[in-house]
């Protein structure tokens, strides 16, 4: 899959960082290869963004209403609104994103780069065949060295009834309408609770139990100051 990339300026080191390099080497840019992949049973995803910030930022808050942008991404898995959001973020250092559906059991690869003071990194996308559910990795801290393996869970924007009608999901299952009103929605982010049967998609088919992603993130490069 090819990979649509965004670059930003790295951030500036804070004073603390500075005082350290005073004496001491360090990474002034750290790029990582990060994979994910479907650990559902018959849920697609809708392409992937991802970035590296500072603990500042984040894609989404549990509890909390979805941003208009994120909820475009939930809804009819659109990842625009949010890159647009990041691009003009001075706390976002790079941004990236995926092409295509990642089909269960499948995986896509793709390189990320961070600098002091954007240590953290979160990852977003739909899953299809749902109203306006996502899965998502929130401000997860990058790893010093090696790797990391994270198991993502899904999330309900809370932006759109759970109605499970093809005519407001998008994809290729429903062909629907991906952007609703926002009636009768729930109005904050919540774990998914699944697939309840209702409507048109069948609970024995589409539902799911626990983390629906793995996301493996590896150090690959530094490059010292």
């Amino acid at each position: 899959m090819s990979i649509l990339s965004r670059k930003l300026p790295h951030m500036a080191a804070t004073g603390a960082l500075l005082m350290a390099a005073s004496s001491l080497t360090y990474a002034a840019e750290k790029t990582y290869k990060v994979t994910i992949t479907n650990i559902t049973k018959s849920i697609a995803f809708t392409p992937f963004i991802a970035a590296t910030h500072n603990k500042a930022t984040d894609f989404y808050t549990v509890g909390e209403p979805a941003s208009e942008e994120l909820a475009a991404l939930a809804e009819g898995g659109d990842v625009v609104p949010l890159m647009d959001t990041l691009l003009i973020n001075h706390r976002v250092n790079d941004i990236e994103t995926t092409e295509g559906l990642l089909q269960p059991g499948t995986s896509v690869s793709f390189t990320i780069t961070t600098a002091p003071g954007a240590r953290f990194f979160s990852t977003a996308a739909m899953l299809l065949p749902t109203n306006d559910t996502f899965v998502g990795l929130d401000t997860v801290r990058l790893p010093l060295r090696g790797k990391a393996t994270f198991y993502a869970h899904a999330y309900d924007a809370g932006s759109e009834m759970n109605d499970e009608l093809c005519i407001g999901i998008p994809g290729p299952t429903c062909g629907g309408e991906g952007v609703s009103a926002g009636e009768d929605d729930e109005g904050y982010v919540y774990p998914s609770p699944g697939i309840h049967g209702e409507g048109d998609l069948s609970t024995a088919i589409y539902n799911w139990q626990g983390p629906v992603a793995k996301v493996t993130i590896k150090t690959v490069h530094q490059r010292y100051k």
